[in-house]
């Protein structure tokens, strides 16, 4: 066994490999970024490395560095983890160069795999089932409209060296498809370095399964179940679940057969996955195409299996056969695992940036993998998970339920997150009946992106946090209180806060007990607003107290606990799953406080301008592209608010521009 290993990656599964290389008694390398220097896959090896600038092009992706530091620092291995240069054949090679062995399969197995194209002409002449569609060399626009034409819409665009979801587009009539593939080359060129495409029919509902593989250097391949990853989004995973709910036996066995025939074929060695697409109505299985590196969702395996999947990669890379035989493999149970993204779900899904000011992960009902700590950034150079939660029990049932437990602990304040989309996407009727499609979230999307009310319990527990704030770190003297303090009569304290985006003043009366609330809008501002009426008046009463994470509350004879943190502007208030953002604007600033000026388009995060879609004059309707921005690993497009007119641009293709940065003048149209 390696005495010594380097992780050539980072963030929760660079700690979740140094995890198992610690209990099996093998010392660990970091490598790490200036963006990292202070991040906890740092300290969870015995040593680090240094490898240059944030930009994962100038730091995880040079393949000379991490060699380097492997020979530095006396590393016998190198664990790649998955992503950055997890399936780089060059990396394998260089690293067999320089007498280190790589953890996963050898450069042939990776190069047959890394092309989907390859591998789908690859997987027809092993008898591995596949969908109609092209993977030629001819990739001209139109040779894509031809024989998309042909297999006959929808159909989906795919990077041929994509992964992740990056670089694929779906394609419902032909008018759109030359927009779509230009787009869909931009970002897998950014991504991978690599523009080639391929076009296969498209299924309506299906359902995305995949097969545990592992294979050795002795010619044995196993598989350890699969594992249903349908609940997507933007055609990423974020709930996945093993074994796959309500499969029938026959697709099932031709599912698993499928998945050795496929790693039979390439001799593959390591952990690898073969991903399917199921067709209910058919019944067909056809294949996708093979990751040859351990996936982010491995963990549900290893609950079901309760296998270490890292410690087989381990044994395999250094030449000892697989450690059990396919009927010593045993199915136990059922798993979820939730991925906690900082991303907006009510922008699509877009990536958010900032400081973790509260991060508190449900570690006590949950596995709970995860690289980041509270305090940190979320920052616009790497993927932005927070973490994976994986919940595991005797019945598909019982982990569901474990897992929406842990989900309604989640607190994360800064960025925005995806926690209260996953916990209502893991109590949707439909997903817990099991019925799961690709589609699940677009035709559920509605009630799980519905937002709760902001209620009575939300108000009066943002009003005594703020309250006890206010009065932390005061004296005895009332004199010192902000708290309204009148010698033998009730105490009075007022507070302006943000109503329903509207300033309004919340004042409140409490004597020794309850505190009574009456919440006015602001009269002045609505009239400023042509006449708009000012609203009711908002009336409660609460009584409170606070406790080691929040205050305990009764609001109208219902007891509640709330928990806050700052976020914004303002506060983040937690009632169990839900959340919502209470700002206390200052009234001397008013309106412009909480507005961006008008007729202004600024950079939702820092990025590179990838296009321009209009030209500096164009009239536009509300809606339509101006700009495209490449961030995170993603395009994002920046549409006009309004109709209206574009003056000008602030920038060119190429450019970087950060956080904020005015990117196109625009005018409202009369």
């Amino acid at each position: 066994m390696f005495k010594k290993i380097l992780i050539a990656n980072r963030g929760e599964i660079a700690v979740r490999v140094a995890r198992t290389a610690r209990r099996m008694g093998i010392e660990t390398v970091a490598v790490y970024s200036d963006a990292d220097k202070a991040a906890p896959h740092v300290r969870a090896c015995d040593e680090a490395v240094h490898i240059g600038p944030p930009a994962p092009a100038e730091s995880y992706l040079k393949i000379g560095r991490i060699v380097e530091a492997a020979r530095a620092t006396g590393a016998e291995a190198v664990h790649p983890g998955y992503g950055f240069l997890s399936e780089n054949a060059d990396f394998a090679e260089a690293l067999e160069a320089a007498g280190i062995v790589f953890i996963g399969p050898g450069p042939a197995s990776i190069r047959a795999m890394g092309s989907k194209s390859a591998a789908k002409d690859l997987m027809q002449k092993a008898g591995v089932p596949v969908l109609p569609g092209y993977q030629g060399a001819d990739q001209s626009p139109e040779t894509f409209r031809r024989e998309a034409r042909r297999v006959g819409y929808p159909v989906l665009l795919k990077a041929a060296a994509g992964g992740g979801g990056k670089g694929m587009r779906l394609v419902e009539r032909e008018a759109d498809l030359e927009d779509a593939l230009a787009s869909a080359k931009r970002e897998a060129k950014s991504a991978f370095g690599d523009d080639r495409f391929l076009v296969e029919k498209y299924l309506v509902r299906p359902r995305h399964v995949e097969v545990q593989v592992f294979g050795d250097r002795r010619g044995n391949v196993v598989h350890l179940f699969e594992r249903d990853c349908s609940a997507q989004r933007r055609h990423q995973k974020i709930i996945e679940e093993a074994p796959a709910p309500g499969l029938p036996a026959a697709a099932r066995a031709k599912l698993l057969e499928a998945g050795v025939n496929a790693s039979r074929a390439v001799d593959y060695v390591g952990a690898g996955t073969v991903e399917f697409l199921y067709d209910p109505d058919s019944d067909g299985v056809y294949f996708m195409e093979m990751n040859t590196r351990l996936q982010v969702e491995h963990p549900v395996t290893e609950a079901i299996t309760g296998l270490d999947l890292v410690e087989w990669q381990f044994r395999v890379a250094a030449g000892e056969p697989l450690p059990l035989r396919q009927e010593e493999i045993v199915e136990r149970g059922h798993a979820f695992e939730a991925r906690l993204y900082a991303e907006n779900p009510d922008q699509n899904f877009a990536p958010s940036i900032g400081t973790l000011t509260r991060l508190c992960l449900p570690e006590n009902l949950a596995r709970v993998d995860s690289g980041v700590e509270e305090g940190m950034d979320v920052t616009p150079w790497y993927d932005p998970m927070i973490a994976k939660i994986v919940a595991h029990g005797d019945t598909r049932a019982q982990a569901l339920a474990r897992l929406g437990a842990a989900l309604r602990a989640v607190r994360v304040a800064g960025p925005e997150t995806n926690a209260r989309f996953l916990h209502a996407l893991c109590t949707d009727e439909c997903f817990a009946a099991g019925d799961v499609s690709t589609r699940l979230i677009e035709e559920r999307r509605e009630s799980l992106l519905a937002r709760p009310p902001l209620d009575a319990r939300v108000l009066a527990a943002a009003l005594l946090l703020r309250h006890l704030e206010a009065r932390q770190g005061a004296g005895p003297d009332p004199w010192e209180r902000l708290t309204g303090f009148r010698l033998n009569k009730p105490a009075k304290a007022a507070y302006w806060i943000d109503l329903d985006g509207k300033p309004a003043l919340a004042r409140l009366l409490y004597d020794g007990g309850e505190v009574d609330v009456v919440i006015e809008p602001d009269a002045g501002a609505a009239a400023r607003r042509e006449g708009a009426p000012a609203g009711e008046p908002v009336r409660f009463s609460f009584a409170g107290e606070p406790t080691a994470r929040g205050v305990r509350m009764t609001v109208d004879g219902r007891t509640f606990e709330a928990e806050a943190a700052p976020h914004g502007a303002g506060l983040r208030v937690w009632i169990g799953a839900d959340h919502w953002d209470v700002s206390f604007p200052d009234p001397l600033i008013g309106l412009a406080s909480h507005h961006s000026a008008e007729g202004s388009l600024a950079a939702p995060m820092p990025g590179v301008v990838a296009m321009l879609a209009a030209k500096p004059g164009a009239a536009v309707k509300a809606g339509d592209t101006l700009l495209v921005m490449e961030a995170m690993k993603m395009e994002h497009a920046v549409k006009a608010p309004v109709d209206g007119v574009v003056k000008a641009f602030r920038f060119r293709p190429g450019d970087q521009v950060k956080e904020g940065d005015l990117l196109v003048e625009f005018e409202e149209a009369e």
